[in-house]
């Protein structure tokens, strides 16, 4: 999902703008140093999918522990005659 998104944000830029931006990010940052700055951007990105995943399953948990607590919480009626 993630990568059909990044496909379509360059799928509007030509052959010609995208060897212009190459050039432009070579010509700041030099050769040497941009596999160094993409190591610290995946290592970013991988830690936001940590953080953001850690999230989910805590909310999830919550949901878990709420509906077990609910369940738990309803006593069974008894038949009065």
């Amino acid at each position: 999902m993630e990568f059909t998104s990044i496909l379509i944000f360059i799928g509007g830029l030509g052959g010609t703008e995208v060897i212009l931006i190459l050039a432009v990010i070579l010509l700041l940052f030099g050769a040497k140093r941009i596999p160094e700055l993409a190591k610290g951007l995946g290592r970013g990105i991988r830690e936001f999918k940590d953080a953001t995943n850690e999230i989910k399953s805590d909310i999830e948990g919550s949901k878990r522990d709420d509906a077990k607590k609910t369940a738990s919480d309803v006593k069974p009626e008894t038949a009065t005659i």
